[in-house]
């Protein structure tokens, strides 16, 4: 029921709902600022969760005659979407923080703010492993946008739940707005992050050196044997889909279909090491320089 793309945001989806409403509830009966800033995360968290699971159901969609590469953008631009409302829940975190500490407004039943973030703690942990797993699997920029989100949750529940029961124990409610305001910036530093790791995919960022570094092993092992060299490789990503495109060169005296069949093995290489690929490759000939090619073709035999 939660396998796959699609079962890992319903998953999100129920498990946010259920922590928005204990935190709210739980914030509103001890007048904890640190909860509240949990909860205001967390509600954040569920259109994250809302977004993630539309660009989704977009990105799966095959490409079609207006949209030629497919739609697999929708989900660098739901985790934009998603680091902006990082930011959002941040500078709203950190507002709050400043007012409760010239207010200082004593805090009620510590004990059931410490229940909830315990119950909190437990809930995103098991959900962001799941959510990262299936990222991984699913090769999905979304869910692990969604997957960093909830884990930041945890780290700021944590701070949170030590900073109430030291409360607690000292009587001090400025710890609570201390706290909040840790929350916060480590909050804005995991949108930042969000960003970074998802604009790269809308401007074309080239794939990562040790991907390029398996595609080029592909084609070079054929060095000597097949094919003389290569060049202008060029590699993008578009949610999972990666796109690969080079110029080929081959001894100019083979046939087009081998030099088709060559293609066709290098394109099955490339969807191999990465399962969502799309490869463009352009054959060009030789220039005849045989005393600079160690390639063993029928022109050097003669």
């Amino acid at each position: 029921m939660f396998s796959g793309s699609s079962g890992a945001a319903r998953l999100s989806l129920v498990v946010v709902i259920c922590l928005v409403i204990l935190k709210v509830a739980v914030s509103i009966i001890t007048g904890s600022l640190s909860i509240l800033a949990q909860g205001i995360d967390s509600f954040l968290d569920l259109f994250a969760v809302i977004i993630t699971f539309l660009a989704i159901r977009i990105a799966s969609r095959p490409a079609d005659e207006e949209h030629p590469f497919g739609h697999g953008k929708a989900e660098n631009i739901a985790a934009i979407i998603q680091a902006v409302l990082i930011f959002f829940a941040g500078g709203a975190i950190i507002y709050s923080a400043v007012q409760r500490a010239r207010t200082e407004t004593a805090l009620e039943i510590a004990e059931a703010g410490i229940a909830v973030m315990v119950v909190s703690i437990i809930a995103s942990v098991i959900l962001s492993r799941h959510l990262r797993k299936v990222a991984r699997q699913e090769d999905s920029m979304a869910l692990e946008a969604n997957a960093q989100n909830i884990t930041a949750d945890v780290y700021s529940a944590v701070a949170v739940l030590i900073g109430l029961i030291l409360v607690r124990i000292t009587g001090l409610v400025i710890i609570d707005s201390i706290l909040a305001g840790i929350v916060a910036l480590f909050i804005l530093k995991v949108g930042f992050d969000v960003l970074r790791n998802s604009f790269g995919g809308l401007v074309d960022v080239k794939l990562p050196e040790d991907e390029e570094d398996k595609i080029k092993a592909a084609i070079t092992e054929h060095f000597g044997s097949e094919v003389v060299s290569f060049h202008k490789l060029r590699t993008r990503k578009a949610g999972k889909q990666r796109y690969i495109d080079l110029h080929l060169v081959m001894p100019r005296h083979i046939s087009i279909e081998g030099a088709h069949l060559m293609c066709d093995h290098l394109e099955k290489d490339m969807k191999r090491q990465f399962p969502h690929t799309d490869t463009t490759i352009h054959v060009e000939p030789c220039d005849g320089n045989c005393d600079a090619c160690e390639l063993n073709c029928e022109k050097r035999k003669e």
